[in-house]
């Protein structure tokens, strides 16, 4: 009978060390994923923190370069600007120095153009 008696007792103890092993695994298992987790969530802090830089690295790049593009052309609108008033200057001279020509060789022709002129304009804004 000792022996009959010992074997549930075996079976038992036996059964006992196997949920005491599987208890153990399940900690070390949960440990492991504490401690994953734990530096899973770090690396992800690093990353934000790093994708933060390289956001505000990008915007002071664009920045520049958009800064440096305005300034291109603001230069150019003042280059096209400064052309722009001196060939303005050029034909205004050219065209008083034609109606001063005009006046000289040819005063009553320039004259009645002028009336003529001054007449087509009043109706014009007349209405």
């Amino acid at each position: 009978m000792s022996t009959a008696s010992t074997a549930p007792h075996n079976i038992r103890d036996a059964a006992n060390d196997t949920v005491r092993e599987a208890r153990e695994g399940m900690r070390d298992a949960g440990n492991a994923a504490a401690d994953a987790s734990g530096k899973l969530q770090d690396d992800l802090m690093a990353l934000r923190d790093d994708l933060t830089k390289l956001a505000g690295e990008l915007r002071e790049i664009f920045s520049a370069r958009g800064q440096a593009a305005w300034q291109r052309a603001r230069s150019g609108l003042e280059d096209a600007g400064r052309d722009a008033a001196g060939a303005a200057r050029d034909v205004s001279d050219n065209f008083v120095g034609a109606v001063d020509d005009s006046l000289k060789e040819r005063p009553y022709t320039t004259l009645a153009i002028a009336a003529g002129l001054g007449f087509l304009f009043g109706l014009t804004f007349r209405r």
